[in-house]
């Protein structure tokens, strides 16, 4: 059956990645600016303003956290699925370079230290991302030069302090409000004027250069990237598996307890470092036990704490209790910038579980499980396609997939959780319509701050610019109210699973009846019409935590209950 969706809600998308891939086809080095204005004529819900003479600036700071901060001395950017296809192009020794991160995009990226930047790619959805910010990076870059270019400024070195006239001469000439302005100074930091004086002094050209494009490169850099787990864990690859596409710290956490055994350390931790911000929350969680969990806030004191250096020492205990309990983590590897964690259920400890994961003491079922969790730290867009299909072709049985990630929503506010019945997946054209695991009972006892919605419809874009007011206009109207990037190549990959053929295009599908579980729940991180405020904020704080927890608990939740019922 053939689905409807009205195409003109997309045709300016079409537009622009016809554009990107017919530019980079080309065995040279494209200009950024040859996008400019198709990028421009886009209309992105993320960069409205991108025609306008004033900065777009929660366009610039969204870039500016997906991007690692060698960008302002970038001049060319090279993008290849493996050490072998950079070493073939040119490139032998790009693994020799400095390696890099951006705050808020997990990628492999390397830099020569110079002006060139050599970006593994997982999936066609590493380009469309990669690309968009660069495009806006670009575009918001050369309109603050051109407004400072020729400004006599009264002191560089002053317009680092927010409460300097300079600073506020500065917010005049550019023409943005002062809030604006602190988001940008509090996401640069010490390099605010440093980069200020940058864009005066010069205007940004990225040229960009796609080595190889071919799906062969992207399957084999998935092979190799689980053939890392194979080796660590060899015995995976003879029993049942449940999957988990989710983040790095909160099935540990849950699992483990060594947060919670660490309590009185982490608050000794917290009166010293001065963040007497998260000691008034504590405060306000003892005067008030139930507008806030307990176990929440000491899993993000611990994360704060091993992000500083006296927390060294705590990241190596920790992974040594995980080890002793059944949890291997398998370091990120090869072009994948996706770490993994394999967890033996019956060498779990629940003596050591997060008082909410487990009801009742009948825990005795879990020494006789022969059955392992696979949690994975969530991949990008299509990514999701080939890690889930390579998965599935090494592992003899999948009790069951289960999908945690983050969303921005039309009808709720951040923190609320969504829960999909029906998916539209703009990479297969497809409309999924499954049997969710998860209704809104299975989640609301353990989220505080926000509200779950259930049977709802889910709408997987190609990337966070790839959508604009017109499609998301469209969408709404056809009950589509969470938008993410992952659940759609999930469900390809899941319909392969369950039936003799590749995923079909631009059909409905019905995956009722599959014959193990399918879990989806999304956590709202941003409300489109803040125009990437939300998303570029930075780090979520221990509330914000809330949504994140509580979709983990009702998912090892089910885990653990179906894994009784299997045994018993």
């Amino acid at each position: 059956m053939e689905r409807t969706v009205p195409k003109s809600a997309s045709d300016e998308i079409d537009l622009y990645l016809r554009t990107i891939y017919s530019l980079l086809r080309s065995s040279t080095e494209v200009q950024i600016r040859t996008l400019e204005e198709v990028h421009a004529g886009m209309n992105s819900s993320l960069h409205p303003d991108a025609r306008k003479v004033m900065p777009d600036t929660s366009a610039f700071i969204y870039t500016s956290l997906r991007l690692p901060e060698c960008i302002t001395e970038v001049r060319s950017v090279v993008l290849g699925q493996s050490g072998q296809v950079f070493a073939r192009q040119g490139y032998p020794d790009v693994e020799s370079w400095q390696q890099v991160t951006a705050r808020a995009r997990r990628r492999t990226t390397y830099y020569d230290g110079k002006s060139t930047l050599a970006v593994y790619i997982a999936s066609r959805s590493d380009i469309e991302d990669i690309v968009p910010n660069l495009t806006a990076f670009q575009i918001e870059w050369n309109k603050m030069h051109n407004l400072l270019r020729d400004w006599q400024s009264p002191s560089w070195d002053a317009i680092g302090d927010p409460d300097s006239p300079a600073f506020q001469e500065l917010r005049d000439h550019l023409g943005i409000s002062g809030e604006d302005l602190l988001r940008l100074h509090a996401v640069w930091g010490s390099t605010f004027a440093v980069i200020l004086k940058k864009i005066a002094a010069r205007r940004c050209n990225f040229g960009i250069r796609l080595l190889s494009g071919s799906l062969s490169e992207y399957w084999r850099a998935t092979r190799m990237w689980w053939q890392n787990i194979e080796r660590h864990v060899p015995q995976v690859m003879d029993r049942p598996v449940y999957f988990i596409s989710s983040n790095t710290h909160s099935i540990p956490n849950l699992l483990t307890g060594y947060a919670l055994e660490k309590k009185g350390s982490l608050l000794k931790y917290l009166e010293s470092s001065g963040n007497h911000e998260l000691l008034r929350e504590w405060q306000d969680l003892q005067e008030c036990d139930q507008c806030a969990s307990h176990e929440n806030f000491f899993y993000y004191a611990l994360k704060k704490f091993q992000q500083t250096p006296e927390g060294a020492t705590s990241l190596v205990e920790m992974a040594r209790e995980e080890a002793a309990h059944g949890i291997t983590r398998v370091p990120a590897a090869h072009a994948f910038d996706i770490e993994a964690q394999v967890v033996e259920l019956s060498c779990l400890d629940p003596k050591r579980f997060d008082p909410r994961l487990l009801p009742g003491n009948d825990v005795d079922f879990l020494r006789s499980s022969n059955a392992y969790i696979v949690n994975i730290d969530y991949p990008l867009g299509l990514g999701a396609y080939n890690v889930l299909s390579k998965i599935a072709e090494h592992i003899p049985e999948i009790l069951g997939v289960y999908i945690m990630g983050k969303a921005a929503t039309l009808n709720g506010v951040i923190g609320d959780v969504m829960i999909p019945s029906v998916v539209q997946d703009e990479h297969s054209q497809n409309t999924y319509l499954f049997q969710n695991c998860f209704t809104a009972p299975d989640v609301m006892p353990w989220l505080i701050f926000g509200t779950v919605l259930d049977n709802q419809k889910a709408l997987t874009v190609p990337g966070t610019f790839l959508q604009n007011a017109n499609l998301m206009d469209v969408m709404y109207r056809e009950g589509y109210t969470d938008i993410e990037m992952e659940a759609g190549p999930y469900l390809s990959a899941i319909y392969e699973m369950s039936r003799p053929k590749r995923h079909p295009v631009n059909e409905i599908v019905n995956l009722q009846g599959a014959s193990f579980d399918i879990g989806i729940l999304h956590y709202a991180s941003d409300t489109p019409l803040g125009k990437g405020r939300n998303l570029g904020a930075g780090a979520l704080s221990y509330r914000g935590m809330d949504s994140t927890y509580a979709a983990s608990l009702a998912i090892l939740r089910r885990i653990l209950a179906l894994e009784k019922r299997r045994l018993t």
